[in-house]
């Protein structure tokens, strides 16, 4: 590590990946601090923060330090208008929560499953930045899995394996997976499937991780029997304990995690009871690997 990156005090998260930033405002940081941050970013793959007051604006500029803020509506912008916080929430308008079987809730089910976010869209996120508003005594945790810790540490048959190869991902899979209604909503038909490298380098450093989630429903050159059996065989491999972190969030908690080497999940939580968290991802660009991922599966 270099003297840049030792200027922050920092501590584990895990002994394969990850660090709890300590006495770092993110509302007030700035660029320098934040090349420092970005350093740990791309070396550590999760950061986490505490005790933080993110509102939405401070939210929304350190999101677009990372790059721009994804923005899945678009069409709801006026030109020129940053796209807002995204709640993950149970919660209603009217202060109550939404049923356990209601389309919403089951989205947040399905958000339960391990995946990469946004591997879905043409333009894959960078990083999610997720903090906690409203908690639960029991349930609700995050859970992320260290796809590059798993990759460093997989032994050589099942790396071969998938090594190469294409996955397709598509929005509709994963909800398929919780709910036949749920994926006929339009919020997850309205995007073609992508194509995309199954393992992602990250440019600064080089290291691998794996690019899969639970949106993938085929690995290109393999029947859907055999491929779906490689993916669970590697999704089972990646979310092995020893590669995973899982948070019990605190109010003013903050996460950062790298979606091109970290898997996530939420856990559940009892339903009528509130649970507020705010996310913003911010799409990935050439730099970070977005240009050769393309090149790769236009060879």
């Amino acid at each position: 590590m270099n003297d840049t990156m030792t200027s922050f005090q920092t501590s584990p998260l895990t002994d394969r990946f990850g660090v709890e930033v300590h006495d770092l405002d993110l509302s007030v940081i700035n660029d320098t601090s934040f090349q420092q941050l970005r350093e740990l970013f791309d070396e550590h793959s999760a950061l986490l923060f505490r005790a933080q007051d993110l509102k939405p604006e401070a939210h929304q500029k350190l999101a677009q330090m990372f790059g721009p803020i994804e923005d899945r509506e678009p069409e709801k912008r006026k030109p020129g208008e940053t796209p807002p916080v995204r709640p993950v929430s149970n919660e209603t308008a009217d202060g109550g929560v939404t049923g356990e079987m209601d389309l919403h809730t089951l989205n947040l089910k399905a958000n339960q499953l391990w995946h990469i976010d946004s591997t879905f869209l043409p333009n894959p996120a960078l990083c999610n930045i997720l903090t906690a508003k409203v908690v639960t005594e029991q349930g609700g945790e995050t859970e992320l899995a260290s796809t590059r810790a798993a990759w460093a540490e997989m032994p050589d048959a099942l790396r071969n394996r998938i090594q190469g190869r294409v996955l397709g991902h598509n929005f509709i899979r994963s909800r398929e997976r919780v709910s036949a209604e749920l994926a006929r909503q339009s919020d997850f038909t309205r995007w073609e499937a992508q194509r995309w490298p199954a393992v992602w380098p990250n440019p600064v450093n080089g290291r691998e991780g794996l690019f899969i989630a639970s949106h993938v429903y085929e690995v290109e050159g393999m029947s859907p029997e055999d491929g779906d059996a490689l993916l669970n065989e590697l999704m089972a491999y990646c979310t092995q304990d020893a590669f995973v972190y899982a948070h019990k969030w605190q109010v003013g908690d903050v996460l950062i995690w790298d979606q091109r080497a970290v898997l996530h999940r939420g856990r559940p939580w009892d339903y009528s009871k509130p649970r507020t968290l705010v996310s913003i991802c911010c799409t990935m660009r050439d730099q970070d690997g977005l240009a050769s991922a393309r090149a790769a599966i236009a060879q």
